[in-house]
């Protein structure tokens, strides 16, 4: 198995699953357990922008991976993909055998769920492919021992997260919006930044209605924090210069960090607000990676 770019397959997909980028509109850290997971309170939505997943028959499992950002992918250990096709493997009882290509166009360790979502597609394409779904319960279980966010990309659509993230509810009637995200090249490791925050706990702020539009929701948002948005600042400055360029665009209703960095990221009521945003940072930047695309209401076909 290897997680490195390699060449071609030569088993052409007959799964294929979209693996959307995942933003917390805001994250608030409400407390701590004993064995030091820490709680949140999260509104996540998904961007129409993401990572494909293919699956195909094959005696051994491999990880084809292309793209942009394929060689900043972690070995074959600590690869989220692989770990979630031997994990779904293991529960059904079977070898774990498929040719795995992942077209990797989100940057890795950067706060919007490019890994998550990545686990989360292969767990769907794998349970297609070998014709064994699972019931949700039991997905969820092994998408959670993967990380906090495979649950909710199991989904992708607009949720309530609490808990650590296995906690999830719907949410109906998000407005149209659009978004403009941007990554300055940084990883940074979740790990760290949870590691880095202060200790001050945030009160639950769940949203039990959406408001109307784009602006209604912008407003709202800026009454809730992204609480890892201080810790990430300080272990990443860059972050900063981020955010006051995405502020600066015309039509940007709210600029924040998303996770726990470095991307970050503007909202939009229009999509020529979000392109020409996109565009005139790429002019300014062309060393960041910046992207506008749509949030969308619901789960995206492959």
């Amino acid at each position: 198995m290897a997680a490195e770019p390699e060449p071609a397959s030569t088993a052409a997909p007959v799964v294929r699953y979209f693996a959307p980028a995942k933003l917390n509109l805001y994250l608030q850290v409400t407390g701590r357990r004993p064995d030091g997971y820490h709680l949140i309170d999260s509104l996540v939505v998904f961007a129409g922008i993401g990572d494909r997943l293919g699956a195909a028959p094959a005696p051994t499992l491999t990880l084809t991976a292309t793209g942009r950002f394929a060689a900043s992918l972690p070995a074959a250990a600590d690869n989220l993909v692989l770990r979630a096709a031997a994990g779904l493997a293991a529960a059904l009882g079977r070898d774990a055998g498929a040719a795995l290509q992942l077209d990797k166009a989100l940057p890795v360790a950067a706060g919007i769920g490019g890994g998550s979502a990545d686990a989360a597609a292969a767990l769907l394409a794998l349970s297609e492919l070998w014709r064994s779904p699972l019931d949700v319960a039991r997905l969820d279980a092994i998408a959670l021992r993967l990380g906090a966010d495979v649950p909710a990309c199991l989904r992708s659509q607009p949720l309530q997260m609490a808990g650590i993230g296995e906690r999830l509810t719907p949410v109906e009637g998000l407005p149209p919006l659009w978004s403009v995200l941007v990554n300055p090249g940084v990883a940074l490791a979740t790990r760290s930044v949870f590691a880095a925050h202060d200790g001050r706990f945030s009160a639950p702020m769940p949203f039990v209605r959406l408001p109307a539009t784009a602006a209604a929701l912008a407003a709202a948002l800026r009454e809730r924090r992204n609480d890892l948005e201080p810790p990430a600042r300080t272990l990443c400055p860059i972050i900063g210069e981020v955010l006051a360029a995405l502020a600066a665009q015309p039509g940007c209703l709210l600029a924040r960090m998303s996770g726990s960095g470095a991307s970050c990221f503007g909202l939009f009521a229009a999509a020529a607000a979000a392109a020409a945003a996109a565009n005139s940072l790429a002019s300014a930047r062309p060393d960041w990676w910046i992207a506008a695309a749509p949030i969308l209401a619901s789960r995206t076909a492959p």
